[in-house]
């Protein structure tokens, strides 16, 4: 079995937060952890420096190998960082994790 895990810590969450299937949206400096195993990745977040994990909405997703694990993971800081009720990004090139900005 093969697995491989990333964290980045000192997130801070756009406008919106991201959002959590345990304690809905949350927002502020978040830390950010994927774990890739089999050809799924799990993402969890939590506030910095907390002990209590949220699985983030979506979560696990399908990613086919440990490298794309590592792009797959960077996705979802960047999509925690645009915020607006960010989730896991949808498998495959253009992936996205944060819904479109609402048309003005």
């Amino acid at each position: 079995m093969s697995w491989a895990s990333w964290t980045t810590s000192g997130v801070f969450a756009g406008t919106g937060g991201v959002r959590t299937v345990e304690a809905g949206i949350l927002t502020g400096d978040l830390t950010v952890h994927t774990t890739w195993s089999d050809g799924q990745a799990a993402v969890a977040v939590q506030y910095s420096g907390s002990s209590d994990w949220c699985t983030l909405e979506g979560s696990p997703a399908p990613c086919p190998s440990e490298e794309e694990s590592r792009s797959f993971h960077q996705s979802v800081v960047e999509a925690v960082r645009v915020g607006r009720g960010a989730t896991v990004p949808s498998a495959g090139p253009g992936r996205t994790a944060a819904p479109p900005a609402p048309a003005s």
